[in-house]
């Protein structure tokens, strides 16, 4: 049996089981170790070697953690809380539910857009903008797993489509790995070739809505909604901007989240906009609530190790296009599921197209595959799994929000729906395109 398969099917199966991530992982790796043959000493030290790779990941989240507490101590959030309800309840409290709906879907989707290319900061927006929005989604009955999907599909839709910022760095990696493995293509036509995978996600996404319209009763944690009433000085909402500029800039100048999460947190302080007496406070809170993306991330990085090191990748490439010989579309679709297993697994589209780009070039080559045909396999491949997979930012982000009230769990309420809405119609509408492009 397949290595890669086994620590797959075992990391999913015990999430599946409500066991804690971070432990499936561990679990999934050592039963792909064991079964590639490496042994319970090499999966060890294999295993613990790759963990040194998420640290950075962690420490990023957990900054940026903090700064986003630094900014919901402010008082702004809560201000814009204030004016949505008073939209919401103006002439009556069950008037305009429905514009108010759209208005919030609408803004959550334009921030996981932009938090790809005009603000690259990418899930940092979620710990921002998603705790306080839920005293509004609680009074309106809105189903989280709707918002999980919105995410998820404005983070992976942006970056697979649209040439710029996180985008910029995944299309540039497709050309690139695409050309070192043998097919010269121009990063330009990436878009083009994503387009119809991309449309399939927007599509699902609509239908999603469509399922997950009737209403869903949470309790009430908290303040009560609708007695928000916020007066914030212009002096701290002019010190957040600058320290949101800061962020920003020094994030793109040093290419570090961390350095990022570190300057806007200091200008915050520096203009007053928070006290220093409350630094502790507020970034222990911000490292708490990222924590469990940080532990994850983590595990997940020493989990692609043992993945790697079992060599069985290409065993299961190889074995799988050998059943579809002479049929192109089906040996397609086997390599789409194949990058489906493989990013369920590591949990990170941008880390699977190095993996899959070398061996499915050549493949896609000898298929008769066009070089646009081939690009839209090698990025749909890799970006599927992002979104449903237990240890993808895709779904940890959204969960990192959506659950502190504890009312969200990871697996069912963030990885079941977006598999389902996002990586389900990317792989038909992938599949697709592929053919089309033949």
């Amino acid at each position: 049996m397949n290595a890669v398969i086994i620590a797959i099917a075992v990391m999913l199966i015990l999430s599946l089981l409500r066991i804690n991530v971070v432990l499936s992982l561990v679990l999934g790796a050592f039963a792909g170790g064991l079964t590639s043959g490496m042994g319970i000493s090499k999966t060890v030290e294999t295993f613990t070697e790759g963990l040194g790779a998420g640290a950075t990941i962690a420490l990023s989240y957990g900054l940026l953690g903090g700064f986003a507490i630094a900014i919901s101590k402010t008082g702004i959030p809560e201000l814009m809380i204030a004016s949505i309800l008073k939209l919401l309840n103006k002439n009556g409290e069950n008037n305009k539910q429905g514009l108010v709906k759209a208005l919030i879907f609408f803004l959550i989707f334009a921030m996981a857009v932009f938090s790809q290319n005009l603000i690259p900061i990418h899930i940092a927006f979620i710990p921002l903008l998603i705790p306080p929005i839920l005293k509004i989604l609680n009074m309106l009955e809105v189903d989280r797993r709707i918002i999980s999907t919105i995410i998820a599909v404005g983070l992976v839709g942006t970056y697979s489509f649209v040439p710029s910022g996180f985008g910029s760095i995944f299309q540039e990696i497709i050309a690139t790995q695409v050309t070192k493995a043998g097919m010269n293509v121009s990063v330009s036509d990436v878009p083009m070739a994503m387009a119809i995978p991309v449309l399939g996600m927007l599509i699902g996404l609509v239908v999603a809505l469509f399922f997950y319209r009737k209403p869903r009763r949470y309790e009430e944690v908290g303040v009560e909604t609708s007695s928000i009433e916020l007066k914030v000085s212009k002096k701290v909402i002019i010190s957040t901007i600058i320290a949101l500029i800061a962020a920003l800039y020094t994030q793109i100048a040093t290419d570090s989240m961390i350095v990022g999460a570190f300057a806007g947190i200091t200008v915050m302080y520096v203009t007053g906009a928070l006290k220093w007496r409350e630094a502790d406070e507020v970034l222990t809170d911000g490292m708490r609530m990222m924590s469990f993306i940080g532990f994850v991330m983590i595990a997940a990085n020493g989990f692609a190790s043992v993945i790697n090191a079992t060599g069985d990748i290409d065993s299961l490439i190889n074995s799988s296009l050998s059943i579809f010989k002479g049929n192109t579309s089906l040996a397609v679709f086997a390599m789409l599921i194949i990058g489906l297993i493989v990013t369920m697994g590591i949990g990170s589209s941008f880390a699977t197209i190095p993996i899959i780009a070398t061996l499915f070039v050549p493949l896609s080559v000898g298929l008769g595959l066009s070089p646009l045909a081939i690009m839209c396999l090698i990025g749909t491949a890799g970006a599927l799994g992002d979104a449903g997979s237990p240890a993808s930012d895709t779904t940890l982000g959204p969960t990192a929000g959506l659950n502190v009230d504890g009312q969200h769990n990871h697996i069912w309420d963030t990885c079941v729906p977006t598999f389902i809405f996002v990586n389900i119609p990317l792989i038909i509408f992938g599949w697709i395109a592929c053919v089309f492009f033949l």
